[in-house]
């Protein structure tokens, strides 16, 4: 019985629609299918297969593509619009359209301007069975125009208050992305209180002082032409509450300055949007974006509601610190009111905001393709959806249907256009265009009317496998037009298929319900329709089914026991299986405690989190089948007072399969004491070599009881185990019998082989023995060779017992040998030695530096080189050449050598030159080198002497002033302690101070250097002078030291005390109390004092400041500044000391003398003492930190007599 398939139903009762089926897939019509055989003769209308987007912005700097791609057979012509007009580019030079292809290039980038070429491009693909047309390609050139130019006014505020610095970027295409920077291009830090909103506006809720600055700067990135434009910088100055009230206080009286506040705490109000309401309007499928942001201090918090419904969870997201609530994907159901409600301590304020969702056209259907045969009937659906409404209007080939050439097998029904008896002349393209306000869509959909032969489109001779007694589908897929029915047959015979057996689908399938092993054979597809007939083989064959034939078994295992489980499994010998295990169905924790192994699963240590399901799963390529076990963890079974404790140690070793370096061990476990084993520790004893001692061989696994023991030669071994559980390690088991392993040759040679000379005659040879466990044999001995590197003589050798050290005498001094020590016993040697170089012993170094030459770089440094002493005769490793250098007095360098204290310095390696530093100024040297090797340093080199020039002296060792009259002070002075030259004269510098603590004119005045007193006359009565005193040389000043004294109130006055001898100086005294001139005096001054007071204490609670310092620096004078002591000019004057008030009796030092600190230019100031270091280029390793002179302490304590004039200078 042949079996033929034609479709069961009917789509339409008034007439016949074919239903043409294709690959499973039911339709009302067949499209053609894109089978490369089939398509080579197979007549197609074009179809539009690639265009550039409806909105097409392109790069004005790039040449214009707009893509428009085509098939079809015949392949299709191309043409364009521009602007609604034929577009002909055989006239447009600089356009040319793609070969077999619609895709325009215009080149602009040679010449032209892309906005010549802006318009609506629109391209028609055409052959003989009809014309497609694309979209509307709306072609515009990016814009990234510049801001305009404006004058931005710096913006003052108080801390607090809310701020918006505007963006207004230019209109660009497409729109630019804002962002705000500064002028180092890093993003402005934006928070609750600081963001940007969706207009590129920066919106400040409250401003804080750290928000000043002057370069808030807005920039607009235009991604498709890659270019940045900025805006002009917004200069932000925030005035905080300090300096607020500086400005006010200086500005208002004292009632306004007090009821001046800083900017208060407010509830919030909204910068954007405006008002109470607003609208919003978003098209479907769109991101609805809504913005609200407000400002108040403190800074508020934003929360979104919408009325009467919830926001969507899974499309819902908030932005700019929930300032901005996005939902993507928004539809019309999004519409209705949302609610942005702003909250801080002091309030909080809503705004509403009344969201429309539009939609531009959608498709709920859109006409597809339609393959018919002569005379059959079929219909074209074209139904779209939007808000508003879209309308539907047709075209045929491109012409409004209303206007396009009459068929009178069509018929329009609004968004149908239905078919009938269709002929080869009714083949055309159709164009669905459904528009609104919004947008709109346009669908090309071809009906192609074909007379075609059956064509079956499975592969010949196709494959089958099925696992017996399942479905089996066996395919045929077919075209042709009309309709092909399908036969299926079975065997070379041409047995017929029965229905009652099989189904047979309308797509050409067979289905064969419950296959098993005699459905295996050749089965034939045959196709036909009126114009003709096709066949296919295909072949099936059944499959034995994979079969688990021993399933795990639930288990109930106690905490920290062993649990497995079994899954056996038969399969079909021909396919390959996979066995994979799951655990609760997902993988197997990444834990080494389970373990697969071919049908078996084991879990060690089981935890209570290994409690659950296993499945077993079997795979083939055809089948899998699975089964599952559960595990339950209990804890173990309470037994009177269980014994949780280290395991007791195994027993019953036993050594099997005694091989020359191998032997296998076994063991019983002891009890584990309710604690798992975790591993087992192997030790051995070594009873030949190393009685007594214990060492370790290797660990196992607490699962086994067995090990395979890798030996070395000629150990006497025993070995003992030890278990392991959590709680620790077992006592040893008892040692298993001794085993005493074959001898062998040694594997190993010694280590550590050295050749060094003791003596300038002999080579002395050292190496590390080997230890009796690596001897591998009796009679350990060593093979000891060696030969000078670089001569022809034979290797010299010698054996000697196990010892470590070997002496080579009679060897010349200091000569590279090449050494090696081999290791031999009773049975062999052992592999050949590595050879190590030595060198024989070193002896003193023969010949001294040459050429030795002093250059002086300056007062305190200088340079020394020399030339390097041959090698050979350093007759040793060159460690380097030390410098010995001396002071000396000229003329007794070689008399009183002895006597003099040497330094030393040391460079490293093979110099030949070095720097000496921390030298003496205007002082005589001398100096010698000498190589140094490992055995010591060789003869000095010729002493060379050298003179340090002049420098600078230090400060006067000290300073007194006696003496004092009512119109001179007497200097008694001490020169300086290191001269560092020859003194050329003094400088004495001194100024009067008054009693306000200001300095007056600064006299100079120079001094022989032979004085060592000098009196200054005409001086003022009863003044303080500072005076500054330094010494000079040819190099320039030295440091100074600095006094201060007072002269005599007048002749009959009291004089101050000394300041050395700390005792009044006796003359005559006259009591001015009772003076009428000093009563007026003291008047005078108390008032002024009083006025003072009052001024200060106005000025002070204003905020005012009254500084000493600063009247003093307002009257400071460059050249009256006291000197620094490094460079000798004058400095800052003393704001620590000299500025402080003057204290009742305590305007000088107690012994009106300063002593300077001794500063030596020491090596030991250099970091390394004597021996320092010194780089390859000479200069000295460590840090150079010579002592600076301390500033000497300038008077400003004496103790002077108490006096009316000193008790006023004491008040102010």
């Amino acid at each position: 019985m042949q079996l033929k398939i034609m479709p069961k139903k009917k789509r339409l009762p008034a007439g016949r629609v074919a239903l043409i089926l294709f690959l499973c897939q039911m339709i009302s019509a067949l499209e053609v299918p894109l089978d490369p055989k089939l398509l080579e003769d197979l007549v197609q209308p074009p179809t539009i297969t690639q265009q550039s987007p409806k909105d097409y912005i392109i790069d004005p700097r790039e040449n214009i593509v707009i893509q428009c791609e085509a098939k079809g057979k015949p392949p299709p012509s191309f043409s364009w619009t521009r602007n609604g007009t034929h577009f002909d580019i055989d006239k447009d030079p600089l356009v040319t359209m793609k070969p077999g292809s619609g895709t325009l290039t215009i080149n602009i980038m040679s010449e032209g301007k892309a906005e010549t070429y802006e318009g609506v491009y629109q391209c028609t693909a055409r052959n003989e069975r009809g014309a497609a047309i694309s979209n509307n390609i709306v072609v515009r050139p990016s814009r990234s125009p510049l801001w305009t130019k404006e004058k931005l006014e710096p913006i003052t505020l108080r801390n607090g208050q809310s701020l918006v610095l505007p963006c207004r970027p230019p209109l660009g295409l497409p729109p630019p992305i804002i962002f705000w920077m500064d002028n180092s291009f890093q993003r402005l830090p934006q928070s609750e209180r600081v963001s940007q909103g969706l207009n590129g506006d920066l919106y400040f809720s409250n401003v804080l002082p750290e928000d000043t600055r002057e370069d808030y700067i807005c920039y607009a990135r235009f991604n498709h032409t890659q270019t940045i434009q900025q805006k002009q910088p917004i200069s932000v100055k925030v005035i905080s509450v300090d300096e607020l009230n500086d400005t006010i206080a200086a500005n208002l009286s004292d009632t306004e300055f007090y009821s001046a506040k800083p900017n208060r705490e407010r509830p919030p109000t909204f910068l954007t949007p405006e008002g109470n309401t607003s609208n919003k309007e978003e098209l479907r499928g769109n991101v609805l974006s809504l913005e609200c942001i407000a400002e108040g201090l403190p800074t508020p918090v934003i929360y979104w509601i919408k009325e009467d419904g919830t926001l969507p969870t899974n499309r819902t997201f908030y932005r700019n610190f929930k300032k901005t609530l996005q939902i993507i994907q928004v539809s019309e159901a999004d519409s209705g009111n949302y609610q942005c409600i702003a909250k801080n301590a002091l309030g909080a304020i809503h705004h509403t905001i009344s969201v429309t969702v539009k939609a531009a056209p959608y498709w709920i259907l859109a006409p597809q393709n339609l393959v018919l045969s002569p005379g059959e009937d079929g219909s074209l659906i074209c139904r779209a959806n939007g808000n508003p409404k879209p309308r539907i209007s047709w075209l045929s080939n491109g012409v409004p249907i209303e206007i396009a050439p009459d068929d009178p097998s069509r018929k329009i029904d609004g968004d149908t256009i239905i078919f009938s008896n269709v002929q080869e002349r009714s083949s055309a393209v159709y164009q669905c265009n459904a528009s609104n306000e919004y947008g709109y869509l346009l669908a090309n959909a071809f009906v192609n009317v074909l007379a075609e032969p059956p064509r079956i489109l499975t592969s010949a001779n196709t494959l089958y496998q099925v696992i017996a007694n399942r479905p089996a589908l066996l395919d045929c897929a077919f075209f042709g037009s009309p309709l092909p029915t399908i036969e299926w047959f079975k065997g070379a015979k041409g047995s017929a298929l029965r229905d009652d057996i099989y189904v047979l689908h309308e797509n050409g399938t067979l289905e064969i319900p419950v296959a098993q092993k005699d459905s295996t054979g050749t089965y034939t597809c045959v196709a036909r329709n009126k114009l003709g007939m096709a066949k296919n083989e295909v072949h099936l064959e059944i499959k034995d089914p994979t079969r688990i034939i021993k399933q795990p078994e639930y288990a109930v295992v106690q905490r920290g026991s062993t649990v497995s489980f079994e899954c056996k499994v038969k399969h079909d010998h021909t396919l390959t299986l996979t066995i994979t295990w799951l655990k609760d169905n997902g993988e197997l924790p990444s834990d080494g405690r389970f373990t697969v192994d071919k049908d078996h699963l084991e879990v060690a240590d089981v935890r209570d989190s290994d409690g659950g399901a296993y499945t077993c799963v079997a795979n083939t390529t055809l089948d899998m089948v699975s089964a599952s076990a559960v595990l339950s963890v209990v804890a173990p079974t309470p037994t009177p007072a269980p014994i949780y404790d280290v395991p007791n140690p195994p027993f019953d070793l036993e050594l099997t399969d005694q091989l020359d370096k191998s032997v296998q061990l076994s063991w019983t476990p002891g009890d584990d004491n309710n604690n798992p084993i975790i591993k087992f520790i192997i030790e051995y004893e070594d009873a030949m070599h190393e009685a007594g001692l214990w060492h370790h061989q290797t660990e196992v696994p607490g699962m086994q009881t067995t090990a395979q023991l890798k030996l070395s030669p000629y150990v006497n071994y025993s070995f003992r185990v030890m278990a392991v559980n959590s709680l620790g390690r077992s006592l040893p088991s008892e040692p298993s019998e001794q085993y005493l392993t074959k001898a062998a040759e040694p594997d190993t040679n010694p280590m550590a082989v050295e050749g060094l000379g003791s003596e300038p005659d002999n080579l002395v040879i050292t190496w590390k023995p080997l230890n009796g466990f690596e001897s591998n044999g009796p009679g350990l001995q060593y093979k000891v060779s060696w030969r000078q590197k670089d001569g022809d003589d034979e290797w010299a050798s010698v054996v000697v017992a196990n010892v470590s050290k070997y002496i080579v005498s009679g060897t010349p001094t200091f000569v590279p040998y090449l050494i090696k020590v081999q290791a031999l016993n009773d049975v062999g040697f052992a592999p050949e030695p590595a050879v190590v170089m030595g060198h024989s012993g070193e002896d003193l170094p023969m010949v001294a530096p040459g050429n030795v030459h002093v250059n002086v770089v300056n007062s305190t440094l200088a340079e020394v080189n020399w030339d390097p002493v041959p090698l050979k005769s350093i007759r040793g490793h060159l460690q380097g050449y030390r410098i010995y250098y001396w002071k000396a007095q000229e003329g007794s360098l070689k008399r009183n050598r002895r006597h003099i204290e040497k330094k030393i310095l040391t460079f490293q390696g093979n110099k030949t030159h070095g720097m000496l530093p921390g030298l003496e100024p205007f002082s005589h040297y001398a100096l010698n080198v000498r190589v140094v090797n490992g055995k010591g340093e060789g003869p000095a080199s010729p002493d060379r002497v050298f003179n340090t020039p002049e420098g600078v002296p230090s400060a006067p060792s000290s300073l007194k002033i006696i003496n004092p009259t009512l119109d001179s002070l007497t200097l008694e002075w001490d020169p300086p302690s290191r001269p560092n030259g020859i003194l050329t004269e003094y400088t004495l510098k001194y100024q009067p101070i008054n009693s306000t603590h200001e300095l007056g004119p600064l006299v100079d005045l120079k001094i022989p250097a032979n004085k060592t007193r000098w009196t200054l006359k005409n001086l003022n009565f009863s003044t303080r002078y500072k005076f500054y005193f330094y010494a000079q040389t040819a190099a320039g000043s030295g440091s100074q030291i600095t006094e201060e004294a007072v002269t005599t109130v007048d002749e009959a006055g009291i004089l101050p005390p000394d300041v050395g001898a700390g005792k009044a100086m006796a003359s005559r005294q006259v009591d001015i109390a009772t003076q009428g001139w000093f009563i007026g005096l003291m008047c005078a001054v108390a008032l002024l004092i009083l006025i003072l007071l009052i001024v200060c204490f106005i000025r002070r609670n204003k905020g005012g400041k009254y500084p000493v310092k600063e009247k003093e620096d307002a009257h400071a004078d460059p050249e009256i500044q006291p000197m620094k002591e490094d460079d000798g000019t004058f400095g800052e004057y003393s704001d620590a000391e000299d500025h402080k008030p003057l204290k009742k009796g305590s305007r000088t030092p107690s012994d009106r003398t300063v002593k300077k600190e001794d500063s030596d230019d020491s090596l030991v100031d250099y970091g390394e003492g004597v021996n320092g270091q010194f780089n390859e280029d000479g200069s000295f390793i460590g840090q150079y930190s010579g002592k600076k002179e301390k500033e000497p302490a300038e008077g400003n304590e004496s103790s002077e007599a108490p006096s009316p004039v000193n008790a006023m200078n004491s008040f102010v």
